[in-house]
């Protein structure tokens, strides 16, 4: 009897989303009123997080972002 490969594939792709989903855990949020918070730009390493505040802050100074490592994936709004 032949085997279904066909369950596999996909278990297998299921899994490789989610481990590249995980790569990107630290994120630039930027703060909005009643302590909520709209991620907008998603990183393999905080140094690189940190690069790329200091460039949102310098376009737009008059906004608030954060740094967060985020273990929950929401959708980055850019």
């Amino acid at each position: 009897m032949p085997e279904n490969t066909d369950n596999k594939a996909s278990k297998s792709d299921n899994q490789a989303i989610a481990y590249k989903e995980r790569l990107n855990s630290w994120a630039i949020a930027r703060l909005l009123p009643d302590t909520q918070r709209e991620i907008v730009a998603r990183f393999r390493s905080r140094s690189d997080a940190d690069g790329y505040m200091q460039h949102l802050r310098q376009e737009k100074p008059n906004t608030s972002f954060m740094v967060v490592f985020d273990c929950q994936r929401e959708e980055v709004v850019v």
